[in-house]
């Protein structure tokens, strides 16, 4: 198949690219950069020999995305682009509002336009609020806890009304956790533009010095250490979800959990990091963080049941393939 993906040049989406093309797929990415490089994709063209077409538009775009579907024999669409920094959703709400649900409803339109009929979406374990761990994909959504979350539950409505409305077309909805870790080789992996919002990234420069300690938002938590507690998936695994979603779409809507199942603390993390790799990581405690929740971790058995995937890789392989790739950037 030929797949487009976009947001495609980012961390998930990089992986997933790999990932598709050693599964035997074409790939085209559109992506504008605000949050990754062009450079990333030339890393997945040396991982797999395979070249792979470059549109730097932003999928917001109605005309650039009608361009796109004009000069490629799409059969799929995964769909990555988007903000999604938590702390500055809840400081700019109208950006991430109109960049996240524009991006969506122009890609849902363009796909029913031109008879594609696999869309997988990029959502998130935000969509769940403050519900009961462990989240399953059959419970009431809560309100989320911030606009990024609201961004993803309503897209989720956008994409579940169009495959309502348009037969023929079917959506996947994938809820994901909290991804790390890096590709085996070095390559890739999650090196954001500025400061950093996810927890890994942050801790690699730490260890690497470029920053002087880790911020640790909140110890007062209902967790086992007070610090809060999140189901890290390795990209890798993530990505090959990706790959059995597309591959296994069926008509209508379908909605995955992608995750471990199992819950690990900020400490926990940073331990595993420091055991793994042989390095302090200096942090500091500060006040929580506007939006977040104490607990967040999958039951992930939809997945093996209906998509027969399931997470392979542990914290050790996510920590350590983190503090490779760290090591291996060039400033």
């Amino acid at each position: 198949m030929k797949i487009f993906v976009t947001g495609g040049a980012g961390y998930i989406g990089t992986h997933t690219c790999v990932e598709l093309i050693q599964a035997g797929h074409e790939v085209i990415v559109a992506d504008n950069l605000c949050n990754s490089k062009k450079e990333a994709l030339d890393k997945v063209t040396e991982i797999t020999g395979k070249g792979i077409g470059f549109y730097e538009i932003d999928v917001t775009d109605e005309k650039e995305v009608e361009k796109i579907f004009k000069e490629n024999q799409i059969d799929g669409v995964i769909h990555f682009a988007g903000l999604k920094a938590v702390g500055e959703s809840v400081a700019k709400p109208l950006m991430y509002y109109y960049n996240n649900l524009v991006s969506t409803m122009v890609l849902a339109e363009a796909c029913i336009r031109h008879k594609v009929g696999r869309f997988v979406f990029s959502s998130s374990a935000t969509v769940y609020g403050d519900n009961t761990v462990p989240f399953r994909e059959d419970m009431n959504l809560l309100p989320t806890t911030n606009p990024y979350g609201e961004t993803k539950a309503m897209s989720e409505r956008i994409l579940t009304d169009a495959a309502s409305a348009n037969e023929g077309f079917g959506v996947t909805l994938l809820r994901y956790f909290n991804p790390v870790g890096a590709h085996e080789s070095g390559l890739i992996g999650e090196n954001p533009n500025g400061i950093p919002n996810n927890l890994m990234p942050f801790v690699t420069q730490v260890a690497k010095g470029k920053r002087e300690y880790l911020s640790v938002f909140g110890n007062d938590y209902d967790t086992v250490d007070g610090t809060g507690v999140r189901d890290y998936i390795h990209v890798v695994d993530l990505a090959k979800g990706h790959v059995k979603a597309i591959e296994k779409l069926k008509e209508g809507v379908n909605v995955y959990n992608l995750g471990t199942g199992k819950g690990t603390s900020v400490l926990e993390l940073v331990q595993a990091f420091e055991e793994g790799n042989g390095i302090k990581v200096p942090y500091e405690i500060c006040p929580r963080r506007p939006g977040d929740i104490a607990s967040c971790y999958a039951d992930a058995s939809k997945a093996l049941d209906e998509l027969g995937w399931t997470a392979e890789k542990d914290i050790m392989d996510m920590v350590k393939d983190s503090w490779k790739f760290e090591n291996g950037l060039t400033e």
